[in-house]
């Protein structure tokens, strides 16, 4: 923070600088290198580049404009200053070696690995407290400096031309000017005649450089031709010796077929004509269209046999599967027929056996009465007890032919079942002959 002091004194007036007083930082008395990366670097100004410096006459008056805009190139300056040093920052820390990553799911923090802990009372712990401020006014302009009057004003005139003789004064000017003159006449004149000297020195070497160069590929030129013709010539060589050699081995070739061969065409054709090459051409026409149209034919009448009897086994199939289900229909009614009358045969039979059955029973009552009768009459005095077992013996009689008759009843039943036994062989036999 800075502040403008106008002192008022004896009637003139001063530029004065000063600053608000602030604490110093602490500072440690030896340089930390592990600790000096996180303090703040301190502040230092040049005042050689600092707006608020005057420099000139302080006598002068300064005058500053009412809005003072920066200057855009000095801004775009600036900028560029600070970018390149962030970016020599950023090369500087990745310049130094660091840790390597720590794994997934971890973090790196800091650990005291020193084996006494220690008080680091070095840093004062500060805290930042900002504020806004109005903005800064334009410093009016400096007032003229007004020296204070001392001593006694004193006046002395001096009339035109008293103190100036233009004759005197001129000489030293003239002789500056004529000496400056001539000398740069003479050095124009000598730089000519150099670059004359240059020029034509620059000519000549460019003419022998051209003629050596033209030299140089009238050689590159010729040494070409000379090296291309001794290729066309080796190549010719080469196409003479490779025609020469290839007309040697077909010649022998050839010498060597013809021996070969001299015995060979007989048993060749012989034995090409055995193996049927040479074929009879209405032999060959017969084994190509004939055959083959016959065998196509001959193919198509069977499998239209062979499809015509697949369709008769079917009809067949059907009517004996159909004729099967009636036949066995019928084998089933005869049974249900035969069975209803075995059973009414049976019942008719067991009714018959319960007719005897009841019959006997009357019998076997009657002539137990009858004997009743004759032994009372014989009787007549005999034990009250005795005549009573006597009574009672009948009444078991008559118990157990009853008893006879319900066990008489199932032999009877047991023919009438037998007789529909034996009787399904024979209808299942007529059956099978209908």
């Amino acid at each position: 923070m800075t502040a403008v002091v106008a002192q008022k004194g004896d009637g003139s007036r001063t530029y004065t600088f000063a600053s608000q007083p602030r604490p110093v930082q602490q500072r440690k008395k030896y340089r930390d290198p592990l600790t000096q990366e996180n303090e703040s670097p301190t502040p230092y100004g040049n005042i050689m580049y600092d707006r608020r410096i005057v420099r000139g006459n302080t006598y002068a008056q300064r005058t500053l404009p009412a809005t003072a805009q920066p200057d855009p190139i000095e801004i775009q300056r600036q900028q560029e200053a600070r970018r390149r040093a962030i970016a020599r920052k950023r090369a500087k820390a990745q310049l130094k070696p660091r840790s390597p990553e720590p794994v997934e799911g971890r973090k790196h923090i800091d650990v005291q690995t020193e084996l006494y802990l220690e008080e680091l009372s070095d840093r004062v712990e500060e805290a930042d407290v900002e504020t806004q401020t109005d903005a800064f006014l334009d410093r009016p302009p400096s007032p003229l400096f007004i020296p204070a009057k001392s001593g006694v004003d004193v006046a002395t005139q001096i009339l035109e031309g008293e103190l100036f003789d233009f004759d005197i004064e001129v000489k030293p000017i003239l002789e500056v000017l004529v000496g400056k003159t001539v000398e740069q006449a003479l050095l124009e004149v000598m730089e000519e005649e150099e670059l004359s000297n240059l020029r034509a020195q620059q000519r000549r070497f460019k003419e022998l450089r051209n003629a050596e160069l033209v030299e140089t590929q009238r050689l590159e030129e010729q040494e070409r031709r000379h090296r291309e013709e001794k290729e066309r010539r080796m190549k010719q060589q080469a196409e003479v010796l490779r025609k020469e050699k290839e007309t040697g081995e077909k010649i022998s070739a050839r010498a060597f077929a013809q021996s070969y061969l001299a015995d060979l065409v007989p048993s060749v054709f012989g034995s090409l004509n055995e193996n049927g090459y040479f074929y009879d051409p209405v032999e060959r026409d017969v084994e190509t269209y004939f055959m083959p149209w016959l065998l196509e034919k001959v193919e198509g009448e069977l499998n239209q046999s062979v499809v015509a009897r697949t369709v008769l086994d079917a009809i067949i199939r059907d009517v004996v599967q159909k004729r099967f289900e009636v036949y066995h229909k019928l084998e089933e009614a005869a049974r249900l027929a035969a069975e209803q009358e075995a059973a009414a045969r049976a019942a008719e039979e067991r009714k018959i056996a319960e007719e005897i059955a009841a019959k006997a029973a009357v019998a076997a009552v009657e002539e137990t009465k009858a004997d009743e009768a004759g032994e009372q009459g014989d009787q007549e005095a005999g034990v009250e007890g005795d005549g009573r077992e006597t009574a009672d013996k009948p009444e078991e009689d008559s118990v157990a032919g009853e008893d006879v008759g319900s066990e008489q009843a199932p032999t009877a039943d047991t023919p009438a079942e037998s007789v529909p036994k034996d009787s399904e062989p024979a209808e299942d036999a007529a059956a099978e002959e209908e």
